[in-house]
């Protein structure tokens, strides 16, 4: 069973409620230990957010497909002429690929990209009335959107917890802090999804991607220097 196809469409149990998730099961000391975890993330990272400059659903849903393969840094710097441009969804149906390219060039795969924002925008267009869609299901029916994009837009923009942001840093930092097993980013998230409380899920992955760019990270680690990987990251004591 696929997380986005469940009994029960998850954005409308309540929002503590994992009663519409297939997830595996946890012990109620991996819970605990998970929970710590969490507290002690958010108290070295308390301002933790989305890196993604952005002021709508549609633009966070144009910069996350542009950030695939990018780093924020780079989709922010080139935003906001884009956003200036193109104001709303129906802007960027309007225009052509070609049009759009010019504002996104600097960001790898970038003709690609371009393809899909204007195929999703214009998808919002003329089948959602120009506002984002709210749900899993209607999100992936837009090119360029797989589950990452889908959980940012949706934990972000909406405050809707249907998922875990599963990219990099998190596969990382999962495996380190023995919150899985897999090096699959469904079978993460789904151990994620166990482990966490629904109401965390979005916050849960800025903080582990905060930590990952900040302390845990793939080259040049200070896991050894930092108290919180001392306790808990296996890389600490490498």
């Amino acid at each position: 069973m696929t997380l986005s196809r469940t009994k029960s469409r998850p954005e409308s149990l309540p929002a503590t409620s994992k009663a519409g998730f297939d997830l595996p099961p946890k012990s109620r000391g991996a819970r605990a230990r998970a929970k710590r975890i969490f507290d002690a993330l958010s108290g070295v990272y308390p301002d933790a957010h989305c890196e993604l400059d952005h002021r709508n659903p549609c633009e966070l849903l144009v910069a996350t497909i542009l950030s695939a393969q990018a780093t924020d840094v780079g989709v922010n710097l080139a935003t906001p002429a884009l956003f200036s441009a193109f104001p709303t969804a129906a802007d960027y149906a309007a225009a052509g690929v070609s049009d759009i390219e010019p504002y996104v060039r600097t960001i790898g795969l970038y003709h690609n990209k371009s393809k899909a924002i204007h195929s999703a925008m214009t998808t919002i267009t003329e089948r959602f009335d120009g506002e984002g869609p709210r749900t899993m299901d209607e999100l992936l029916t837009l090119r360029g959107v797989a589950r990452k994009t889908a959980n940012v837009v949706l934990g972000n923009a909406y405050g809707i917890n249907v998922g875990v942001v599963v990219d990099t840093h998190v596969i990382r930092l999962s495996d380190r802090f023995a919150l899985t097993k897999h090096n699959d980013p469904a079978k993460i998230e789904r151990d994620l999804m166990a482990l966490f409380a629904r109401s965390h899920w979005t916050l849960l992955s800025h903080l582990l991607i905060w930590h990952g760019r900040r302390v845990c990270k793939a080259r040049g680690a200070l896991c050894a220097e930092h108290p919180l990987c001392r306790k808990y990251c296996r890389n600490a004591r490498a």
